[in-house]
């Protein structure tokens, strides 16, 4: 019986804990909210306009930038490197034998 009256307690509380957890969290969220739309007050259509505009070119350069360092990498490259220094050994080498120093 005792143990009972220990949970029914226990549940009181966390239930009590859980709300007020959940009254501060919504007051953090309101208060994001109310400083967004502080922020954005003035703003008009043009300048969210301009703002997306440069969004996109910003995009557009950073995946440029993306591609050619992932280009660096590529399969496609390193057999072309490859290729290049077989061709170089090739010409190098006259009857079997090496020339050079």
């Amino acid at each position: 019986m005792m143990t009972i009256a220990y949970m029914h307690q226990f549940l009181l509380y966390s239930t009590f804990f859980i709300a007020i957890c959940a009254l501060f969290f919504g007051l953090y969220a309101g208060g994001r909210v109310a400083n967004v739309e502080k922020a954005t007050k003035e703003l008009d259509w043009d300048a969210i306009a301009n703002i997306t505009g440069d969004l996109a070119t910003l995009k557009k350069t950073i995946q440029t930038l993306n591609n050619r360092i992932n280009g660096m990498h590529s399969p496609k490259i390193q057999e072309q490197e490859l290729l290049a220094q077989l061709l170089q050994n090739k010409t190098q080498q006259k009857n079997g034998k090496m020339v050079g120093g």
